[in-house]
């Protein structure tokens, strides 16, 4: 499957909004995704479009907040996973970062997330702490990971 990421539009967030409520057990409201879009400065969201049909497949949200940013959101639809797409929003998301002169980066990942650690590991992140109870619907804890090069 061949995918296009582009930046996120109005128009994508059904596809988005559906996404959310399947990937997470807290998904973000309309309300919160249109906030990111039109009123948030410091947010940039990309998703990843099939080429074939030009379906919403995932999406990644970003934050540049003072030198550094946090990666607020990624997920790809269930239908989709395992094939790379993941990896390719979050990619973009690392270059648009740095095309905008920034190379730290953070997010917080659920414990028992193994597999986007694993993701999170192959782009250059590394767990650096734990955020106790940092999940509201079921108090997991939270991995703090980052991307920064002083980060080994």
């Amino acid at each position: 499957m061949e995918v296009e990421i582009i930046p996120m539009k109005r128009a994508d967030l059904r596809a988005v909004i559906e996404i959310e409520k399947v990937s997470f057990s807290t998904p973000w409201s309309r309300y919160a995704f249109l906030a990111e879009l039109y009123d948030n400065k410091r947010a940039r969201y990309f998703v990843a479009k099939d080429k074939a049909d030009g379906a919403v497949v995932g999406y990644v949200g970003v934050w540049l907040i003072l030198g550094e940013a946090h990666i607020t959101n990624i997920a790809v639809h269930p239908d989709f996973r395992k094939k790379g797409i993941g990896e390719k929003l979050l990619v973009t998301a690392i270059d648009y970062v740095e095309s905008q002169g920034v190379n730290s980066i953070t997010l917080e990942v659920r414990a028992s997330n193994t597999v986007a650690q694993r993701l999170y590991r192959k782009t250059g992140f590394v767990s650096v702490g734990i955020r106790p109870g940092y999940y509201r619907d079921d108090g997991e804890d939270a991995v703090i990971m980052w991307r920064n090069p002083d980060i080994k």
